[in-house]
């Protein structure tokens, strides 16, 4: 009963939410739902963490062969618990932000929760689907309602991109779903279809244009930074920490084993873009004068890493990616808070009027140094072992290796890929260190501006969010082997699904 409680909680309050016409009644409830999913999300990972209490399934729509069927294995844990701790952070650091219409507002966001939750947990490809949609639509209203000033044509733009991804899904799971043994869309019938090479290879890319636009994946990524920008802080930490991981999850879910050969003959195009992303996206992050852009494009190169690793098919890299993804949301929604707090004190996200801040808010300064640190995986945090992982895996993989023509003209035999994979991929790693260390320069030091001169230190409430974000980010980069327990049977089970070791090109 785990998985629907997680899904029913969330599901349920935000449609009370909506006749709560009073705003501080309808965030005090949203606050109080997502304290009660977090104590589910617990208990399903301590003493509730038993079989019969983390599956569920029953009928749903028969006719079309789809079940309601949720699950919590290893990386729906961890996802769950992922998306359970953010939003109570979400709403606690932003408590002091006011909306229009409140109670659609917290709603609205306690339905992207359900949505979330739903696709992490699902087992039936169209329930999948139906989550995959839940919980984007309740996005669109939020950017487009609440945003900022060029919130339409930025919403507008999200919306294309992901209207045309999700249709791409859905044709390619109802032709996958066509050509399963029993015609059923259940992840096992999915598992077992019965696809030529050169079929898996055009529905490999109706799926992974979909995951790639929600990570999101050069070149698909242009409505990121303008989302991000224009949306409520509330939303942009939703959309950063924890709905990009919809993508990474599907693609570990949904594509590599149902799909295995085209992911080995993709692999390596996906990384050559991968590559070009992650260097592109810390190129421009280090052009920002806007602290919400900056963060943006940082976490444009972090996915584009996860992602690359992904297609290593090593052990080490599919771990490496399934830490990372809790820990990038972790430290993501940390550098949110940190925006959401100095642009409600000053007014500005801009980093040029902005500065020694540490000499006026010593608390906020600290807190700042330490995720900012912990944002270029330095040893000690909780993305190092992740990163680590990942670079592990890309350095020592040999899918990439084998024969290619270059634009039907060119015979190219490309050898140990892996390793200068590893070393482009490593630039982002030392630009990361560049523009991070550069924002903590300019916001926390030098001299005081006109805007800084009268800072106070941030309150009780902010300390408490920023230190239970502080003591994950400490106690993952110590000891991280309860999350490396957690995930490792799942991380087994999809390399042997994909079972591409034959496959591999000499």
């Amino acid at each position: 009963m785990i998985p629907l409680l997680l899904i029913l909680i969330p599901l349920l309050s935000g449609l009370i939410a909506f006749f709560l016409k009073n705003g501080n009644n309808a965030k005090a409830w949203a606050l109080i739902s997502s304290i009660a999913t977090l104590a589910v999300s617990l208990l399903g990972l301590t003493v509730l963490n038993s079989t019969a209490d983390l599956q569920y399934k029953t009928d749903w729509m028969a006719g079309l062969g789809s079940t309601f069927s949720v699950k919590l294995d290893g990386m729906g844990h961890m996802l769950c618990l992922l998306t359970a701790i953010s939003f109570p952070v979400i709403f606690v650091a932003t408590w002091r932000s006011e909306y229009k219409k409140a109670h659609n507002f917290f709603a609205l966001m306690l339905l992207s929760q359900a949505g979330l939750m739903g696709v992490f947990l699902a087992m039936d490809a169209l329930l999948f689907y139906f989550f995959w949609e839940l919980a984007l639509i309740p996005v669109y209203f939020l950017c487009s309602q609440w945003g900022g000033e060029k919130r339409i044509a930025a919403t507008f733009k999200f919306f294309i991109y992901t209207f045309t991804g999700s249709v791409l899904m859905l044709i390619a799971i109802i032709y996958i779903q066509a050509n399963t043994a029993d015609q059923s869309f259940d992840i096992s019938s999915f598992y077992n279809a019965a696809l030529s090479g050169k079929t898996q290879s055009w529905v490999f890319w109706l799926m992974f244009l979909a995951f790639a636009i929600k990570m999101p994946v050069f070149p698909f990524h242009t409505w990121q930074p303008d989302t991000y920008e224009q949306s409520p802080t509330a939303v942009t930490m939703v959309l950063s920490a924890v709905m990009v991981k919809m993508g990474i999850f599907a693609v570990i879910r949904w594509l590599l084993p149902v799909l295995p050969l085209a992911s080995v003959n993709w692999a390596m195009l996906i990384s050559v873009l991968c590559v070009i992303g992650i260097i592109y996206a810390s190129l421009l992050a280090l052009q920002q004068d806007d602290l919400k852009r900056l963060v943006a494009y940082s976490s444009i190169a972090h996915i584009g890493l996860m992602c690359l690793a992904i297609f290593t098919e090593t052990t080490t890299g599919m771990q490496g990616v399934m830490m990372q993804m809790f820990n990038h949301g972790i430290n993501i929604i940390g550098l949110w808070v940190i925006v959401e707090l100095i642009e409600r004190k000053f007014g500005t996200r801009k980093m040029s009027e902005l500065g020694g801040l540490a000499q006026k808010a010593p608390s906020l300064a600290i807190f700042f140094v330490v995720i900012a640190l912990a944002n270029i995986a330095l040893p000690l945090t909780n993305a190092f072992i992740g990163e680590f992982l990942m670079f592990n895996g890309v350095f020592s993989s040999h899918i990439f290796d084998g024969h290619y023509t270059l634009f039907g003209r060119w015979d190219i035999h490309a050898n140990n890929m892996g390793i200068v994979f590893a070393a482009l991929a490593g630039i982002g790693i030392i630009l990361a260190a560049v523009y991070t260390l550069r924002m903590v320069q300019k916001v926390l030091y030098g001299n005081t501006s006109s805007l800084t001169a009268q800072a106070t230190d941030i309150r009780f409430n902010e300390k408490l969010i920023l230190g239970v974000l502080l003591m994950v980010i400490l106690v993952m980069g110590i000891y991280p082997q309860p999350l490396l327990d957690l995930t490792q049977g799942v991380s087994d089970f999809i390399l042997k699904k994909s079972d591409i070791s034959h496959l591999f090109k000499k």
